[in-house]
């Protein structure tokens, strides 16, 4: 399962690091004869390259993965709860992590089917399964980006209509599946600020009409709102919601 967990990120570092790279492969010390008998030992471009890619890895899994769209909205639902803080942030982007692992397990699991294990079993070598397991991450990418996007950034780089998926350049799609990403969320949550945005205009109004214009309408709606939600089992609306927004 270990294996598993760590094909993504792996995918994710295949996908930044050059062909010629992975095809010389990672040495990370050289050992050279110096004057007088001893030796010299110097570290390989090689793995500094690979550890500058390994710093990079945290921003590529939030902008590669789910992990946008469901912060976002999770943000949004925060905000239209009126709970301030509640939940804290800690406890919204531990569950935006966990959300994404869930969603990301088909890929996850797709990845190391076709790259790690094989690579594993010593049947290809480490830049074929990088590029196999490089595979599943992109057609996520690609199932989630709108036309749109991908088309707006197409023209922005100069490139023509591509031909297949394959041949869109990941300098393209990373940015359109960031934008595609940023758009849903929203719209997720517009719809469900709306409800809550209602039942704050309808207490508003009814205070107003009792004269009451200096008891804070927040105070009265806030109770109403969460009752609300936890009749109607919000967290699993979301979720399921959530989880079944993207195409995998």
């Amino acid at each position: 399962m270990s294996a598993r967990w760590l094909s993504l990120p792996c995918a994710l570092i295949g996908l930044a690091l050059p062909p010629e790279l992975l095809a010389q492969g990672l040495e990370a010390m050289t050992v050279a004869p110096a004057e007088g008998g001893g030796q010299t030992y110097t570290l390989s471009i090689q793995i500094l390259l690979f550890m500058t890619a390994l710093s990079l890895l945290p921003g590529a899994l939030l902008m590669m993965t789910s992990f946008a769209r469901i912060i976002i909205v999770l943000a949004i639902l925060r905000q239209a709860l009126g709970t301030q803080n509640t939940p804290s942030n800690q406890l919204l982007i531990g569950l935006a992590l966990f959300l994404t692992a869930y969603i990301m397990m088909p890929v996850f699991q797709e990845a190391y089917d076709v790259g790690f294990k094989p690579y594993l079993e010593e049947q290809v070598t480490l830049e074929v399964a990088l590029e196999r397991a490089s595979g599943p991450v992109r057609g996520f990418m690609l199932a989630q980006t709108r036309d749109n996007d991908l088309r707006l950034f197409a023209d922005l780089a100069g490139d023509q209509a591509y031909a297949s998926p394959d041949e869109v350049p990941l300098t393209v799609l990373l940015p359109a599946f960031a934008t595609s990403e940023l758009k849903t969320g929203f719209q997720i949550g517009f719809l469900l600020f709306i409800p809550f945005l209602i039942i704050d205009l309808v207490v508003a109004s009814v205070l107003m009409s009792m004269g009451m214009m200096m008891l804070s309408p927040l105070i009265i709606s806030l109770p109403f709102k969460i009752m609300l939600f936890v009749l109607i089992d919000g967290w699993a609306l979301v979720f399921g919601t959530l989880a079944g927004s993207f195409q995998v």
